[in-house]
């Protein structure tokens, strides 16, 4: 659903990039003989900044370079043609064609600067949220099944389920590091996503591994290396809260 809307959202970008410059052009060609092109070239300008602040790179040039085209095409001379005769003309021409870029490249890292807060204030919230359970004492139980539900939302997984006990087998396990170890072969999530079978997660404490996660990915997914980090930092808040659970049934056993 999010891969559809951001897919439709980014088709009206681009529709936008093409469509809107030429709209605004062509809208005060009335206007003509008493707007100085420079200040149609400002408001150009305003069009770009509109679909670069809510497109992507992509559009944002497409965007520029529709309302280089069509400045050219309606507001010099010869009119209704591409061809600028007037020096101050291809000045401007040029320089709204890189103004425009400018502010599309401008926009797009303002909007990846604003994902990269998203994500680690999602992040810090989860380890804080995890980690306050585990300092409270909580049902390990309650603990493990926050870190499960996080860990689906986190890499984008279809599930996940934990294990205790003795570990049978050995499926490819997501290192302390973030990195995936298929045996001696070290696996590129970045290139190839998750492999098609259950990745092992252990959840550890003071050197010890407490149980493991064994994390079902849906196809084709292919978490950042910060997931896969802040993912085993929580499979460790379980190993702690059970290394916890351990020495207090321990202490509690009469002498």
């Amino acid at each position: 659903m999010r891969t559809f809307s951001r897919v439709h959202r980014d088709r009206l970008a681009t529709a936008a990039a093409l469509l809107l410059p030429l709209a605004v052009a062509a809208a005060l060609l009335p206007w003509r003989s008493s707007v100085p092109n420079t200040d149609m070239a400002l408001l150009l300008v305003v069009t770009v900044v509109a679909v670069a602040a809510d497109g992507n790179r992509t559009a944002g040039i497409l965007a520029a370079i529709s309302a280089a085209v069509w400045f050219d095409f309606f507001w010099t001379v010869p009119y209704e043609r591409f061809t600028i005769t007037r020096h101050t003309d291809i000045e401007t021409t040029v320089l709204l064609l890189a103004v425009g870029a400018a502010v599309s490249e401008l926009a797009a890292r303002g909007r990846r600067a604003r994902r990269v807060v998203v994500r680690d204030t999602a992040y810090l919230h989860a380890m804080r949220s995890t980690s306050a359970m585990v300092a409270d004492g909580r049902d390990t139980r309650e603990v493990v099944e926050q870190v499960q539900a996080q860990l689906v939302a986190l890499l984008g997984l279809r599930a996940a389920r934990f294990e205790q006990g003795r570990l049978i087998g050995r499926p490819p396990r997501l290192t302390d590091d973030g990195a995936l170890v298929w045996g001696q072969v070290r696996w590129n999530i970045d290139e190839h996503g998750f492999p098609d079978e259950d990745v092992e997660l252990l959840a550890r404490s003071a050197g010890r591994t407490r149980g493991r996660f064994l994390l079902t990915p849906l196809a084709g997914s292919a978490p950042s290396l910060e997931a896969r980090q802040v993912a085993v930092m929580l499979a460790n808040h379980v190993g702690n809260a059970l290394a916890h659970d351990t020495d207090r049934r321990g202490s509690e056993q009469p002498a």
